[in-house]
């Protein structure tokens, strides 16, 4: 009879530590890491794009040359794409800059300024500082003005601005007969940049400070119907 021989046991050998251990796997979506924060550098160089076509696009509207944002923003066209892939990212990204900015400046003009007409008065100028021309000049289908960020934020500014001007009213400084859209409107077109006819050029603040001279109450005369 043959003898088969007993199997050898392996010698027993200590568990391995896993290196992958708590790491990130493909393989298992449900451990995946955070995104990472963006590098400071690209946050620096997604401002400078924004400020410069912000610039641009208050100046000549939104069919300014990229090249032209580019060297502005004193950064390559490729930044520029990776950022914003075509001219419609950037001309929302432009749009949602201007009135968060904008959204901001009437916080702080609330926050800090007693006085209810110096309160509008001051985010009137602050607009000009914003270029919130900008948005005036790109509001021909460039963008879909009903995007979720956009319509939030212009539902932000747009409430902020009411409550300036219903502290206004109450305190008699303001005329009764204008509203939102005569402020929104006016601000947008007044700090755009004027034409230089034979060398005569003023800034925007001139123009803004007249508009708003004519705000005041009480009212030197009434305000037209609207245009048939």
């Amino acid at each position: 009879m043959d003898v088969v021989a007993a199997p050898r046991r392996s010698p027993r050998t200590k568990p391995v530590a896993n290196p992958a251990a708590g790491k990130t796997s493909a393989k298992n979506p449900g451990t995946a890491r955070a995104p990472r924060a963006p590098r400071a550098d690209a946050i620096r160089n997604r401002e400078r794009i924004l400020a410069a076509a912000c610039d641009l696009f208050t100046e000549v509207g939104s069919q300014a040359p990229i090249d032209e944002v580019a060297r502005r923003a004193g950064i390559g066209n490729a930044t520029v794409y990776r950022h914003f892939p075509d001219r419609e990212a950037l001309v929302l990204g432009v749009v949602q800059h201007v009135l968060k900015r904008t959204g901001d400046r009437a916080e702080q003009a609330i926050a800090e300024v007693e006085d209810p007409f110096g309160a509008l008065s001051r985010f009137v100028h602050a607009c000009a500082e914003e270029r919130i021309g900008a948005v005036c000049v790109v509001l021909d289908g460039a963008y879909d003005p009903g995007e979720a960020e956009v319509a939030t934020l212009t539902g932000r500014l747009n409430a902020l601005v009411e409550a300036m001007m219903a502290r206004a009213r109450r305190a008699g400084t303001l005329r009764c007969d204008v509203d939102l859209g005569d402020i929104i409107l006016a601000v947008s077109q007044l700090t755009r940049p004027l034409p230089d006819l034979a060398g005569y050029h003023r800034g925007p603040h001139r123009y803004l400070q007249l508009f708003l001279d004519g705000l005041r109450a009480p009212a030197a005369s009434t305000l037209p119907a609207d245009d048939m």
